[in-house]
């Protein structure tokens, strides 16, 4: 076992990363009940890797790398089926002091881009939920996926007209629902 001051490290890593590592899992498509293996074993691997950490990056992309890879041979291993299950509420929605309509409001636009992602085709749904979600940037992208940047501005243009395109088909269909 590693020293106290490793594992002091390791505890503020988990800590600080754990809520970020479950969403970024739930995203990019691992199913609700296999959530807790998948975040169990980035953490396991983390732990191993803690002294790889060079300060190349910023912690939060390197965290974020790890989990890229696992979440992938994840899916790799897994049987076929669609990317993820719907079941799995990817944020929390802070209920308190927020109106319960607009909390109500909130949940379901939640839940229709839950959908959505999971409709979207790997290479689609990873960079849409890197950029769009997570904030990173293209060259972060880029690297993370081995590819060059220009390919993550294709995947992404596509991602987002797919998404855009899927939302207003739900738009569409809730005001005719509704009429």
């Amino acid at each position: 076992m590693g020293t106290r001051e490793d594992r002091a490290d390791f505890l503020e890593v988990y800590e600080q990363y754990f809520p970020l590592v479950w969403r970024w899992a739930a995203r990019l498509g691992v199913p609700q009940h296999s959530l807790d293996d998948v975040v169990q074993e980035v953490f396991l691997t983390l732990y191993g890797r803690l002294d790889d950490f060079e300060g190349r990056s910023s912690l939060k992309s390197w965290v974020f790398g790890v989990t890229f890879g696992i979440v992938r041979n994840f899916k790799r291993r897994r049987s076929s089926g669609p990317a993820g299950d719907g079941g799995v509420e990817v944020d929390a929605i802070a209920t308190e002091g927020v109106h319960p309509e607009a909390a109500v409001t909130q949940k379901e636009a939640v839940t229709l881009l839950q959908s959505i992602l999971d409709g979207l085709d790997d290479d689609k749904r990873e960079v849409f939920v890197m950029a769009e979600l997570e904030g990173l940037n293209a060259t972060e992208i880029g690297h993370l996926l081995g590819v060059s940047s220009n390919t993550v501005a294709s995947r992404l243009r596509h991602a987002r007209e797919a998404v855009r395109a899927a939302w207003e088909r739900a738009k569409a269909r809730d005001a005719w629902r509704l009429r």
